[in-house]
């Protein structure tokens, strides 16, 4: 009879404990559900930007990486027409380019957690993502996914400074629907700095004519710099990385 109740026991241990288990997993993946786009972490599916994602890691692997810049193709974009530019303001700062066109909030969130910042701890990091957000996700989210990033390099790199960049301009002028929604998201992000790990700055202005056009010259399709513009957009971060990265 003893043998009968412990067997007993034992079974409803094993019941209580599997019953547990699936309702702990129930609740995950019901708490996964309710993360928006934004901040639901995803790789993209495609090879080249797996491709461009590894030799980002791979270049990190090498150590010796003092400065790092995150975004999208604005960003990517120093390697392109910024590459001159890129050449006097940051390549002496062993800095690393953590742009690959077309990512959004969600993208950079998983990235990090996959390789991108993974054995260094630079001086400083230069963020600005959101803009391919801005046509599915309110100004709410994206700087809910902005807010997730910054808490993902002060986690992962305790020791490096973080420069949150407002989102830049786009569209033709003050009207844009996208340029709305991410000027929505940058007054939330600003609320986000602490000025003493984390720092925010609004150089939006430095792209835009009195009125708040947006000139082709700058942007040619309204939302993509020249190479002119990439040297607008160093010289206007230029005293805060200076300061961030301890050289004044």
């Amino acid at each position: 009879m003893r043998h009968v109740r412990l067997s007993l026991l034992l079974v409803a241990a094993v019941s209580l404990s599997w019953f547990s288990a699936m309702a702990f997993s129930a609740a995950a993946i019901a708490a996964d559900a309710e993360l928006h786009s934004a901040v639901k972490p995803v790789p993209r599916d495609s090879k080249w930007w797996k491709d461009r994602h590894e030799s980002m890691n791979a270049r990190v692997k090498q150590g010796n990486v003092d400065l790092l810049l995150i975004g999208d193709s604005i960003t990517h974009g120093w390697e392109r027409g910024g590459k001159e530019v890129w050449e006097k303001f940051y390549t002496p700062r062993n800095a690393v380019n953590l742009g690959i066109g077309g990512d959004r909030t969600q993208h950079v969130i998983w990235r990090l957690d996959n390789g991108n910042i993974d054995g260094i701890s630079p001086k400083a990091a230069v963020l600005m993502i959101g803009t391919n957000n801005s046509g599915d996700n309110t100004s709410k989210e994206i700087a809910d996914g902005i807010e997730a990033i910054v808490k993902k390099l002060r986690t992962k790199l305790p020791k490096t400074k973080v420069l949150i960049l407002a989102v830049f301009p786009r569209g033709p002028n003050n009207d844009d629907a996208r340029r709305k929604v991410n000027e929505g998201a940058n007054q939330i992000v600003a609320k986000l700095a602490d000025d003493k790990n984390v720092f925010y700055l609004d150089i939006g202005k430095s792209f835009l004519n009195e009125d708040g056009t947006l000139s082709r010259e700058v942007m040619p399709d309204l939302l993509h710099l020249t190479p002119a513009s990439y040297k607008t957009w160093a010289e206007a971060i230029e005293p805060s990385v200076s300061k961030l990265m301890g050289e004044k």
